[in-house]
């Protein structure tokens, strides 16, 4: 279990394989003439942060407001564009680091015996072949603890030679010897923007090292050890120093202490949940048993497979002290990559975090948290300046310099002002499964700005109170006289957020112990918005009015937030609008919904909230099938191919852990949305709120045990089919529940 494997070198990028310790990341291709190691350091960003924020916003905003109450929806729109668009309209665009590139000499053509495999257990890439009478080995690891890339390589009955040459595409400025065994390439992207440096260095058993112009040249090396660091002026005053500083101190320690490390680290999060689904064993290479999986199905083997490959990509894309993970987690390969790899903040980001917590990394959520205090400033600002409201507010995407100003001129998504309110509610998300104060005290000024945005921002529609303007991401709406609009007053989607958003803030008021008159204000506000509706087809209404939708296959689902990731429309709780939200599934998919990878994977959560395992199952079928890469890597559609976004990993991830288990602030669903499929399993360390975590067994599709772990003291509800069985255990106390307790 827990391993990828191929059996020849990548010939292209999707066919590589991750690693990354947070800001340092690379695709490893192999190779035994020749090889590219892709490069990515979080901070890369190409320019420096630029005041975008429209002048003429606010000197405006009224005027859109009455046109979209008037119901002239063009002219609203077409005033948008010119007021609210930001200026310049786009933020700034995340890019490669560059690569190393290898030839190898001595090496025969052919490689025997070739394998190329993720042991996802220990975090690190091995390649293996045999050419020209030897036996070669290399070892790939991101190594958390030293912040530095290293590959290892040895040689049995023969010796390594190789040179390496560190090249980006453009955009750097220097590149030759930094010492005699280290090769360096610097530069500054663009105006304002951030400065790096990036060092190989060579350590070699036998044979000879040196520097000649810009290239590292190893020759007859029995061991080989690769060093590589890059640091930025993002994170370090001194970035030059900081890069020789990490070199010095991975080769002191060793390759096998580096190594020793980087293990520890990385299974202290690593293994902290296993899934056992009866199916395939790895026996057979990743890309060959995706294709086999397209013809007959996918087991549940490879459902635990991917579940922990998901597990492993955020652990490798978000540690603290490192950005968020952007679009494409760490690993991009194009200096204008799609929508520019940033943080798009209408699902995409969000979606990344959804198995954060369940799935016990609670660490990897804080880079959020962190990029979340970077953009308060800015979006203070734009609060201010557009809109004429205190608190913070951001769009629907953010960057490197946490920009919350409107990014690009699409009507559908860019005057949607719910971005920043969205991250927020990860706050309180993050405090219900890890009870720590500290933080909630540490983010509550944030989480209260984000509200009090709101308070003033809102305006009354009908004696209710809405966002305007506003859109439901991404999709467009007809009007009785076949006139087409996106700008909206109160989509559903912002009702749903406001009210996670402003109970959060309640909750966190309460627990801090915090009297402010802004939280009777909150309450009064959160009476006062409109409630989810049921339209005429017996959808969940996605706007205040039940207006036609120009594409009914729409790739968002934005209004079923009040399903997931929301817990406002439950099955047993509000059973009329979980009937309606499985209408609303339906008619997407019956139009062609789910098209995109996390799209598909928003679907799987849904019908694991609604308890259909068997829908959901079909639907991670179809994302293993039409939406993922050869080494799962989730895609989406871009022109006449597919690109790599990581959402729909995470998403897909966080829905697996659904079907098995799902938790809210006053109980705990075991085994909810099981596919009969997955009739036999075992799951162990899932993390439920309120601070525990859980060991399930089943067989034949029932419950044989769950074993509870109080990590903090807990009080709540378990419940396996129609049973129900209240638990209260102190913190540290264990408990074990059997099938015959919820009889």
């Amino acid at each position: 279990m827990g391993m990828l494997w191929f059996e020849k070198p990548a010939e292209k990028w999707e066919q590589a394989l991750p690693i990354g310790n947070g800001r340092l990341g690379a695709m490893v291709s192999g190779g035994g003439k020749k090889e590219t190691l892709q490069l990515n350091q979080d901070s890369i960003w190409y320019g420096g942060h630029v005041d975008r924020i429209n002048p003429d916003a606010l000197g405006h905003l009224e005027e859109v407001r009455g046109l979209i109450l008037a119901g002239k929806i063009p002219e609203a729109e077409r005033l948008l564009r010119y007021t609210f668009s930001g200026t310049p309209r786009g933020e700034r665009l995340y890019q490669p680091l560059g690569t190393v590139e290898f030839n190898y000499y001595g090496m025969g053509d052919e490689q025997t015996d070739y394998r190329r495999e993720l042991d996802l257990e220990k975090g690190i890439v091995t390649e293996v072949f045999e050419t020209s009478g030897r036996k070669i080995r290399k070892e790939y690891l991101a190594s958390y603890p030293h912040g530095v890339i290293v590959v290892h390589m040895e040689a049995e009955r023969g010796t390594i030679s190789l040179d390496a040459l560190l090249r980006r595409a453009k955009f750097y400025d220097h590149t030759g010897k930094l010492d005699a065994c280290t090769i360096y390439m610097d530069g500054t992207l663009g105006v304002g923007g951030v400065a790096f440096l990036t060092a190989l260095r060579a350590e070699a058993l036998g044979g000879k090292v040196s520097v000649l112009g810009e290239h590292l040249v190893v020759e007859g090396a029995a061991e080989l050890t690769l060093y590589l660091s890059c640091e930025t002026s993002y994170y370090e005053k001194d970035w030059k120093q900081a890069v020789k500083k990490a070199l010095d101190k991975a080769q002191g320690d060793g390759y096998k202490y580096v190594k020793e490390k980087h293990m520890e680290d990385y299974q202290q999060l690593f293994g902290r949940v296993t899934l056992e689904l009866e199916g395939n064993e790895n026996h057979i290479p990743i890309d060959r048993r995706m294709e086999e999986g397209k013809e007959k199905g996918f087991d549940g083997g490879f459902a635990a497979l991917y579940f922990q490959y998901g597990r492993y990509l955020l652990i490798s894309s978000s540690r603290p002290g490192s950005l968020p993970a952007n679009l494409q987690g760490i690993w991009n390969e194009e200096m204008a990559p799609p929508w520019d790899s940033k943080f798009t903040i209408n699902i995409n980001t969000e979606m990344n975090y959804w198995p954060a917590e369940m799935c016990s990394l609670p660490e990897c959520h804080l880079p959020l948290f962190t990029h979340l205090l970077r953009m308060w400033d800015k979006g203070r600002e734009v609060a201010k300046r557009m809109y004429g409201c205190r608190g913070f507010v951001a769009h629907h995407n953010t960057d490197l310099w946490g920009d919350c100003a409107p990014q690009d001129i699409y009507i559908p998504a860019t005057y949607w002002v719910m971005g920043g309110a969205w991250l927020c509610t990860h706050i309180w998300t993050h405090y219900v499964y890890t009870g720590d104060e500290a933080f909630l005290r540490t983010m509550y000024p944030l989480l209260k700005d984000a509200v009090l945005f709101f308070h003033d921002y809102l305006i009354e529609v009908d004696g209710r109170l809405a966002t305007c303007p506003s859109v439901s991401p991404e999709n467009t709406y007809i009007l009785p006289s076949g006139v087409r609009g996106c700008v909206c007053a109160g989509s559903s989607m912002d009702n749903q957020i406001l009210r996670d958003l402003f109970e959060g803030y309640l909750k966190a008021s309460q627990v801090l112990g915090i009297q402010e008159e802004q939280v009777d204000g909150t309450k009064d506000i959160l009476d006062r918005l409109p409630g989810t509706k049921v339209g005429r087809f017996g959808q969940i209404m996605e706007w205040m009015e039940d207006y036609e939708e120009a594409q009914p296959g729409h790739r968002h689902i934005s209004q079923l937030y009040a399903l997931h990731p929301s817990h406002q429309i439950t099955v047993d709780k509000t059973p009329d609008l979980a009937e309606a939200a499985a209408r609303t599934l339906e008619r997407r998919l019956t139009h062609g919904g789910g098209h995109t990878g996390w799209s598909c994977a928003w679907i799987v959560n849904l019908y694991g909230r609604l308890g259909d395992g068997e829908k959901a199952l079909e639907n991670l079928q179809k994302l293993w099938s039409q939406s993922t890469f050869s080494n799962l890597m989730d895609t989406h559609p871009r022109g006449k191919g597919h690109t790599f976004q990581i959402d729909g990993n995470f998403g897909a991830t966080a829905a697996i852990a659904e079907l098995l288990v799902q938790s809210d602030e006053d109980r705990v669903l075991l085994l909810p949305a099981l596919p009969k499929k997955w009739s036999k399993g075992r799951l162990e360390g899932l993390t439920i709120c309120g601070g525990g975590s859980l060991g399930l067994e089943w067989a034949d599709g029932e419950l044989v045990s769950c074993h509870i772990r109080a990590q903090l003291p807990l009080e709540t509800t378990f419940v396996y089919g129609k049973g129900k069985r209240s638990v209260e255990l102190k913190a540290g106390e264990e408990l074990c529940l059997n099938r015959s307790d919820f009889e």
